[in-house]
Order: structure tokens, then C-alpha cells, then sequence
């Protein structure tokens, strides 16, 4: 809470032989959130015990943006509602099976200028974020937001 640090990674779907693939929705840098609480979420991310809530998701998003700006300034970022059962305006990355629609998902992107550049992760910090976010004890959280 204090750094603010995230990682951005290929998207989860992906093992390492998909990123061999000549595929766009392949080459990007992501970070996943989800819009809503869903407890099941616990059982689909094994070893994850608590949540985090983010209460300013304007000031959550630029500051995403600008740090990711900084550590790949040769990138194109973006960050969208994930579609579930149709296809997205911005593409395959954007777009999942409707049987995951639970997920709610919030997604941001970042993919390179150049072929040249790695996919490897990438750590950001935003900076303390303990005013817009907190993050909840899985038990807690569910009892209060249920």
C-alpha cells in the first residue's frame, strides 16, 4: 500500500509458447482488476487471502498510466472493460468467453512501438495509494460487501 507496486505481465492466459505465436493480443504488457466483489475470485487466484478496493479509480488509473509511462516510455497504453461473449472494439485481448463474464474484469494494457522491445514484467509503483484503496482481509471483505 505504501509503494503502490504493481506488476505488468503478458496476460495470464498465456504460457510461454503463446508468446512465440505471431498473435497481437499476445504482445502486451497487462494489469487485470476486477470491477466487483466475487468470492469465487479467491478460488480462481489460489494463495490470495485479501482484496484490494480501490475507492478513486480516476486517480487509481492516471496513476497507473503515468508510471507505466515511465518505466516503458517506448509503449502504448489503454484500459477498458473487458467484453464477455461478443467481441470487443479494441481486439482480441480485450475480448473473453461469455462463461467468464463473473470476472468483471477491468484491463490495462500496454503493448510496444517497436518489435524489438521484451515482453518480460514489469514492476511500477504509483506511490502510496492508502488514500484511494485499501485492501481487505478476504473474510472481512466478504462480510461487508455482501
Amino acid at each position: 500500500m505504501t509503494l503502490g507496486e504493481f506488476r505488468l505481465r503478458p496476460p495470464a492466459n498465456l504460457g510461454p509458447a503463446d508468446l512465440l505465436r505471431p498473435n497481437p493480443a499476445n504482445n502486451y504488457l497487462t494489469l487485470s482488476l476486477t470491477q466487483s466483489w466475487n468470492e469465487s475470485l479467491f478460488d480462481a487466484f489460489l494463495g490470495a487471502d485479501s482484496c484490494l478496493i480501490i475507492h478513486d479509480t480516476e486517480e487509481f488509473g492516471e496513476r497507473i498510466h503515468r508510471a507505466a509511462q515511465k518505466a516503458l516510455p517506448s509503449w502504448a497504453g489503454i484500459d477498458a472493460a473487458v467484453s464477455y461473449g461478443a467481441p470487443s472494439p479494441l481486439g482480441a485481448l480485450f475480448s473473453k468467453a461469455r462463461g467468464e463474464a463473473h470476472q468483471k474484469e477491468w484491463m490495462f494494457a500496454w503493448r510496444p512501438t517497436q518489435s524489438t522491445l521484451s515482453l518480460n514484467p514489469v514492476f511500477i509503483q504509483i506511490g502510496n495509494i492508502e488514500g484511494i484503496a485499501e485492501l481487505r482481509d478476504k473474510s472481512i471483505a466478504a462480510s461487508l460487501l455482501h
